[in-house]
């Protein structure tokens, strides 16, 4: 088959050319862009899975959804060594740029970005170096307000930028829209002045939303910052694609370059994949480049295994485990050992310091840097689990 030709896309947050088995969430979010709007209340969305499952895609598609509903719509991506305000500053800013330009009083465009300025002069010296801010300025020819958005709490700031740029956005029948990626990376403090100020322009009814996504501990980590968050969000938990979605993401693409699959093919591609969309792409290009000629069949799936499984443990599991010191490797090991043969499901750790023959004490420092790492989380007090699927069956196949 021609590899230029070929249609998969297997890449970091890169749209595949079939978005499958999102509809659902496409469809709830086109109805809160048309509630928010028309000033009836929604709630803000949060979207949590494990890395490789289309997070960052379905949070861009959201986006798009929003942008040709002509709102103004900005994306940050969220880091643990990074404070907030900035990166919120200048996602704001790309979202007045969006409605700005179509407003028909300046003066009160002016009022709103010399608010903007004033909240992200508030970034502390330390916090403007660790975001590069020197890519990046306020609004420079507005003059800063003061007594708005400047008093350095940042919920309070929020909650006074927040009110002024839906405003601005209502003047013309639409809303603000802010994603967040990595949202589990935001330190607890600042996720807590988040969700208060979310909390506070839901209640105003002000046309602007926030949309999260990150890993499965994600909601846990909301609902530890502020108590009625669990009430704030709508939650949705992204997952594998089930197989007839699965299916529909190989075939659909073939069929735009005349290709098909035989039955057998597409049964073998999901046994090896088990639905995860990053899978589902990486498989689906490198059978893709080894078929001769259409239809694609089993032989040519089990041709194409050993390769796919070969990028992928130099780019989405090696790449990781790279990241990680002997220590951590040494934690990693344990968890794939005890979760072999149960499709590597949260482990304890007291179980794992058993098997590592260590105290649980000893091996916080471990446990801790890999979850900062973002490797492995903990949705319940005393357990954790990979981020990234099919990691315990990489590491297990690396003895």
């Amino acid at each position: 088959m021609d590899p230029v030709r070929n249609p998969y896309a297997p890449g970091a947050g890169q749209r595949p050319p079939e978005l499958a088995g999102r509809d659902r969430e496409l469809r709830q979010f086109e109805v809160v862009l048309e509630r928010v709007a028309s000033g009836r209340p929604d709630r803000s969305l949060v979207l949590s899975g494990l890395r490789g499952v289309g997070k960052t895609v379905l949070l861009n598609a959201l986006r798009s959804l929003a942008v040709k509903r002509a709102w103004g719509t900005g994306k940050i991506e969220a880091r643990p060594d990074q404070s907030l305000r900035l990166p919120l500053a200048q996602a704001v800013h790309a979202a007045v740029r969006e409605v700005a330009h179509r407003h028909r009083d300046p003066e009160r465009v002016d009022e709103v970005a010399g608010v903007l300025k004033a909240f992200a002069l508030r970034t502390e010296l330390k916090d403007r170096k660790a975001a590069g801010a020197g890519r990046w300025q306020p609004p420079t020819d507005v003059v800063a307000a003061r007594g708005r958005a400047d008093s350095g709490d940042l919920e309070l700031d929020l909650v006074e930028l927040f009110t002024d740029v839906a405003s601005l956005a209502r003047d013309l029948g639409v809303g603000i829209a802010l994603f967040v990626d990595e949202m589990q990376d935001i330190a607890v403090p600042e996720l807590a002045a988040l969700c208060g100020a979310c909390h506070e322009i839901s209640q105003q009814g002000a046309p602007l939303v926030v949309v999260g996504a990150g890993l499965p501990h994600l909601p846990a980590a909301l609902a530890a910052s502020k108590s009625y968050a669990e009430r704030l969000f709508r939650y949705v938990a992204v997952d594998r694609l089930p197989r007839d979605m699965a299916e529909r993401a190989w075939t659909l693409p073939a069929a735009t370059e005349d290709a098909t699959y035989e039955p057998q093919a597409l049964a073998e591609l999901y046994r090896l994949t088990d639905g995860y969309p990053y899978f589902v792409q990486a498989y689906g290009k490198v059978t893709w480049d080894v078929a001769v000629d259409s239809p694609i069949t089993w032989s040519d799936v089990m041709q194409a295994a050993p390769e796919a499984e070969a990028e992928l443990a130099v780019g989405f599991f090696g790449a990781r485990y790279d990241r990680a010191t002997p220590a951590e490797r040494d934690y990693m090991v344990a968890m794939a050992d005890l979760g072999e043969g149960t499709g590597d499901a949260a482990v304890t750790t007291a179980d794992v310091a058993r098997l590592l023959e260590r105290k649980p004490q000893s091996l916080s420092p471990a446990r801790d840097g890999l979850i900062k790492k973002g490797l492995v989380f903990s949705a319940e007090r005393g357990t954790v689990a990979f981020t990234v699927p099919h990691f315990g069956k990489f590491l297990r196949a690396q003895r």
